[in-house]
């Protein structure tokens, strides 16, 4: 099923959903990360009943989520004057497998306005990343991208950091905060870049900032984002990340804890 038909499955209302997912948005063992976290803001979204922008989502991934049938709950933690704080739990056989905290906010008089400019490529020779069944995580399939910068898996770089050039192949005519949840979570983890040899790695808790709230019809293609592994110790490693719309204009930034067995 693509993305929006995901999605647009989910059954139940208020703070009880469930979702069904297939093997083909499986990322190793657990269903891939961009793709829960959809889930889980539609149903913040179904608790809250109002339509007030995402400002930032904030994932726990606890144990894997494997393909199949599985239950969300969702509730709201707190109202104030501008924001709302909203908890999604990922339930399957009674043990929960991830936990989401969303923030929801109306727009807010301010003087500062300042979103950083969009560096340029380097120079370079870009090579497209296609999907290679029973070699890569079978959700890539659903994307279709570009390496503009940054060396391949495992090849024992210097560099922590890679650029992404990235379309999502989905039904929906036009972006929103879900698919950009998706977007942002596509890149592999920049520390497997820089080993010599294949090993596993894995994110234990994300945040994406929204620095919008109005994605004004963008399309679905021409995306980009600009990861890098900001520390490294102990078999964990901090890897931040910008996510670029179509016209070059910042739209989230990106947070990841991960651990790396390698």
């Amino acid at each position: 099923m693509l993305f929006s038909e995901v999605l647009q499955a989910m059954q139940g209302g208020g703070g009880e959903w469930t979702a069904t997912v297939g093997e083909d948005w499986l990322q190793g063992r657990t269903v891939f990360g961009g793709l829960q976290a959809a889930l889980a803001v539609q149903a913040m979204r179904g608790a809250l009943g109002q339509a007030a922008p995402l400002r930032t989502v904030q994932m726990a991934f606890i144990a894997p989520l494997p393909a199949g049938s599985f239950a969300i709950q969702a509730r709201v933690l707190r109202t104030g004057k501008s924001a709302t704080q909203v908890e999604a739990r990922f339930a399957q056989g009674g043990q929960t497998l991830a936990l989401a905290i969303g923030i929801f906010g109306a727009s807010r008089a301010s003087a500062l306005d300042r979103v950083p400019a969009q560096p340029p490529v380097p120079a370079g020779k870009a090579f497209v990343y296609d999907y290679i069944p029973g070699v890569m995580p079978a959700f890539l399939q659903h994307f279709k991208s570009r390496w503009l910068r940054g060396a391949p898996l495992f090849s024992g770089s210097t560099v922590p950091e890679m650029m992404f050039e990235i379309d999502l192949l989905d039904s929906a005519a036009t972006a929103s905060d879900l698919h950009v949840l998706a977007i942002a979570d596509m890149i592999p983890p920049v520390a497997l870049t820089m080993l010599r040899k294949p090993a596993l790695g894995s994110t234990m808790t994300w945040m994406v900032e929204f620095l919008t709230g109005r994605f004004d019809g963008l399309p679905l293609e021409g995306w980009r984002v600009d990861g890098e592994m900001l520390a490294a110790r102990d078999g964990y490693t901090s890897q931040a990340a910008t996510v670029w719309g179509p016209g070059g204009e910042a739209v989230a930034f990106s947070q990841q804890s991960m651990v790396v067995f390698g």
